[in-house]
């Protein structure tokens, strides 16, 4: 696999070759001064041009330059087959290379856009641009409005009334999909609020929850961990009450430390009806 500095020197060198690039930057998580480097992380590249036909759905392009590929993604014709270079404003190729090494190159109609993520100037033809741009301020959570934490709060505790039904019905699915596409999000949300509230906003748990274990108290992320189920009703149903368990404690906290009232009729509500569907399917 390619070392980083044999990379940039790569995504250097091309962009100093290539007549119609006129600067390169670095994003991302290397472009972060936060983020631990590792050899699984892949590199965020931009190259500013006036034209994006000539790099349009090129993959002879894309390999002649940065070598053979494993697979390849551009999400921007996926997503809209009829788009032309003319009307986009980025083309994108997402691709792991055949040493393991993954880009994600943009493409990108100049001018070039500070939108406040962390970006590391490669080359700069025409001169102006800062060295260094953003920050991972663009990475971590606001403090939630009442209106949001309210919203959280309320969600959260309606759709559990949905996966209760699941469980109960043994639609193990269906029960599977409403926890992780509908509750664990507000779940991680409030969780996210709960670090920034212990930390002055200055953490977040990250994309995914990828930084949930370092941030949070060494009991909630084991909770957190117990909120993963196996597929079966036994262990959903645990899985269900371990959730709302953390939730309950995580909105509480999160709401004594940013002055926020939390509305715990709701959680009232939802666990008298979780009782009551419990009961009706013994």
């Amino acid at each position: 696999m390619r070392q980083e500095a044999e990379i940039l020197e790569l995504v250097k060198r091309t962009a100093l070759d290539d007549s119609r690039i006129s600067s390169a930057f670095l994003r991302g998580s290397r472009a972060s001064g936060r983020i631990k480097r590792d050899v699984y992380q892949d590199y965020d590249i931009e190259y500013y041009v006036s034209d994006l036909a000539p790099y349009w759905d090129n993959i002879s392009w894309l390999e002649s330059v940065f070598g053979r590929t494993l697979i390849v993604q551009m999400p921007v014709i996926m997503d809209d087959p009829d788009i032309t270079p003319e009307r986009a404003e980025r083309f994108t190729y997402l691709a792991i290379f055949s040493d393991g090494v993954r880009i994600d190159l943009s493409l990108v109609k100049n001018p070039f856009y500070d939108n406040g993520e962390p970006a590391i100037l490669l080359v700069d033809k025409d001169g102006g641009h800062d060295s260094v741009y953003g920050d991972d301020s663009a990475y971590l959570p606001l403090p939630p409005s009442k209106a949001e934490f309210d919203r959280c709060c309320n969600e959260f505790w309606w759709c559990v009334n949905n996966l209760a039904k699941g469980i109960a019905r043994g639609e193990l699915p269906y029960a599977m999909n409403m926890l992780g596409i509908y509750i664990r999000p507000e779940l991680d949300r409030m969780l996210g609020w709960l670090i920034g509230s212990m930390t002055d906003f200055s953490a977040g748990p990250g994309k995914l929850g990828r930084f949930m274990e370092k941030y949070l108290p060494d009991s909630m992320y084991k909770k957190y961990l117990k909120t993963f189920p196996q597929p079966s009703a036994g262990r959903m149903w645990t899985s269900c009450i371990e959730m709302c368990k953390l939730f309950s404690d995580a909105a509480r906290i999160t709401a004594k430390n940013l002055g926020l009232e939390y509305n715990s009729g709701w959680e009232d509500g939802i666990r008298i009806y979780i009782d009551m569907i419990r009961s009706i399917r013994s």
